[in-house]
């Protein structure tokens, strides 16, 4: 293990959700569990039952959450190397989001995600993962001094929005591309007010972008002014700023007018 875990020995879990280091703020437990475990269990496996925990993963995600300020949630691959560029370049994201007063948000997961975690976290700030339960991957990384785990995508989508000023994307596969495209749509249909969405690494994204100008725009499939909604860059800097102009409603608003 890193010098992560030896800095701070204990990790303290509240129902699904694990504190570490700075963000533990108190001893106390809220173990309320169902003891009964007579008869048959075939009630678990029902919808209504279903409805139960997913309201229970928006109680404890709001409860987690609410007073975090202001956040960047960071996207990236989970196969991004510890020696890759991108791991660094992930590493000084977190960082510098922290410098500028922002908590920062992951999925909890290793490789880009794990970079951004440890560079909030090695830089004072707060390191905040929301992970998902996915049969190719298990906990969180021991960067996340707060975390949630949760077994419906829908609702960790809800917090990363609700709790993100701005999203900073790294190259990343499918999963980073479903939250990207989250976050266009929301914006793009006034789901959510207008915040900025940072693709860092050119060479990563360009094509991608191209091919929404030169294919998709060209078929008329979206607006001419959707393409604004990202900026594309390398430079981590840049990245941050924008992010400070929204907290500081200096960004604009940048979803076009719909037809009525």
């Amino acid at each position: 293990m890193s010098d992560g875990t030896a800095q701070h020995p204990h990790d303290r879990m509240k129902g699904p959700v694990i504190e570490r280091r700075g963000q533990i703020h108190d001893e106390s437990t809220t173990d309320q569990r169902l003891l009964d475990s007579r008869g048959s269990t075939d009630w678990l496996h029902t919808d209504p039952w279903r409805v139960l925990r997913i309201q229970a993963e928006f109680v404890e995600g709001f409860g987690a959450l609410a007073e975090t300020g202001p956040a960047i949630a960071v996207f990236g691959s989970a196969r991004t190397p510890v020696d890759h560029p991108f791991y660094a370049i992930g590493e000084e994201v977190g960082r510098k989001l922290v410098g500028a007063g922002f908590a920062v948000i992951t999925g909890g997961g290793p490789g880009a995600m794990e970079a951004a975690n440890k560079g909030a976290c090695q830089a004072g700030g707060a390191s905040l993962g929301l992970g998902i339960e996915l049969p190719f991957e298990s906990g969180l990384n021991e960067w996340v001094d707060k975390g949630i785990n949760f077994r419906y995508f829908f609702a960790r989508k809800t917090m990363f929005v609700k709790y993100s000023q701005g999203f900073v994307v790294l190259p990343g596969g499918l999963g980073t591309l479903d939250e990207l495209f989250e976050a266009l749509t929301l914006v793009q249909t006034r789901k959510v007010t207008s915040f900025p969405i940072v693709l860092i690494g050119t060479a990563y994204w360009q094509g991608m972008v191209d091919w929404l100008r030169d294919t998709v725009l060209a078929e008329g499939k979206i607006n001419a002014d959707d393409l604004d909604m990202m900026v594309l860059t390398d430079d981590v800097d840049e990245a941050v700023s924008l992010m400070v102009a929204a907290r500081e409603d200096r960004w604009p608003t940048l979803a076009p007018e719909r037809p009525e």
